[in-house]
């Protein structure tokens, strides 16, 4: 008897089984990915077109609080507006780039996320561009920020299949994004088309990141050019030297906007990540670690009760491409120690945060549960499990 608890104890505790464990604990990654998602298109979608809800359930007095037109927000949205429902398409690509998940996730891309964006292509102001609603609604603003969003998908998107209509997409893209920059603060990308008042790093940021991937596809010097002039630019306007991270905008005026959110630094640490790999330039290495540190500190916070510091309150996607960045990084030093903390966190948000719809909370503290639920924050959900997934939680 005593010979067989040994054999067990053995076994339970050895490291081969302890391997085979965490395995099967990162499997569930690409599942819950694939989980949501499919919880996403039961909720937020509809039978009659390939549109999604903003918010579920259904709220009649919903006001987007991020377009910076009191007008269009006050007036009612049946359907997302753009920015949530490319988080969609950024939801979808994660899990295409899965092995083995290509055919499945592109019919996807192709026959429902392109075909609902195809609703705010607006082909009607030069350049073409994609307005923050629906083409049969009243003009709304265009963004060049969730243009740039929906950019870099779309180059991810020819990455993995190669197929060159959406190669194309992103060049035209890519065109409006250029439209948005001048000579003024010495460069830099606006934030909105119809309101050039200050260049925000949320546009300046992904923009080289944008740029570096084109890059990737198509080999063109040009756009590696690009993508180190924006990340130089949003270094020397919006970085504070004091902790490394980076602020959300700068004026005309040369007023900073002191607010700090995880997707700028997180895009940053991306673009860095990027010239590193493009350029073997051993700075943006340093840089891109660097900032990693910063984000750790600033973004999470240890508690007592948790063994790894949890994220901090904020928008959930925001989050999710701050998760970028930190892969991008992983991919060039190799160092799991910040997507551990992030598998944790996502651990503890499958376990903790879900309603009975399978539908995430966005309060990480677990004291804000609400009944509505938002599109964008199930996308970042999805997203995070997916590339986490792709880098070997799975």
């Amino acid at each position: 008897m005593k010979s067989k608890l040994l054999i067990i104890y053995m076994l339970l505790f050895s490291p081969f089984f302890c391997t085979q464990l965490r395995a099967q604990e990162k499997s569930q990654f690409k599942q819950r990915a694939s989980q949501t998602l499919q919880q996403v298109y039961r909720y937020f979608g509809n039978d009659q077109n390939q549109l999604l809800l903003e918010k579920y359930p259904f709220d009649e007095k919903f006001k987007a609080d991020y377009l910076n037109n009191n007008q269009q927000a006050d007036q009612q949205k049946k359907y997302a507006y753009l920015w949530p429902f490319s988080g969609s398409f950024s939801a979808v690509n994660a899990l295409m780039e899965l092995p083995k998940q290509k055919k499945v996730y592109q019919k996807i891309v192709d026959k429902k996320v392109l075909v609902g964006l195809e609703e705010y292509r607006d082909q009607k102001r030069s350049p073409i561009g994609y307005a923050s609603y629906l083409n049969t609604a009243a003009a709304s603003d265009r963004f060049y920020d969730d243009n740039i969003w929906l950019g870099i998908d779309l180059t991810d998107l020819y990455l993995t299949t190669k197929k060159q209509t959406y190669l194309t997409k992103a060049k035209e893209v890519w065109t409006f994004v250029k439209s948005g920059e001048d000579d003024l603060l010495d460069g830099g990308i606006y934030w909105c088309e119809q309101k050039k008042e200050s260049k925000n790093t949320c546009a300046n940021a992904p923009a080289s990141v944008f740029a570096l991937k084109l890059y990737r596809a198509t080999q063109d010097s040009l756009y590696l050019q690009e993508g180190e002039l924006l990340y130089h630019w949003t270094k020397e306007k919006l970085q504070d030297t004091k902790d490394g991270l980076y602020w959300d905008n700068i004026g005309l005026n040369g007023h900073i906007g002191k607010a700090k959110y995880s997707y700028n630094s997180g895009q940053m640490l991306q673009a860095a990540a990027l010239l590193y790999q493009l350029t073997k330039e051993k700075q943006y290495l340093l840089d891109a670690q660097q900032l990693a540190k910063a984000c750790q500190s600033y973004f999470f916070h240890p508690i007592a009760d948790h063994d790894f510091p949890l994220l901090k309150n904020s928008n959930l996607w925001f989050h999710a491409v701050m998760m970028r960045g930190f892969i991008s990084l992983f991919e060039q030093d190799h160092n799991r120690t910040y997507l551990d903390m992030f598998a944790k966190n996502l651990d503890y948000a499958w376990l903790n945060m879900r309603d009975k719809n399978g539908l995430f909370d966005t309060d990480w503290t677990l004291k804000g549960r609400k009944d509505s639920k938002g599109l964008l924050d199930q996308c970042a959900f999805i997203e995070m499990y997916a590339r986490l997934a792709k880098v070997g939680y799975n």
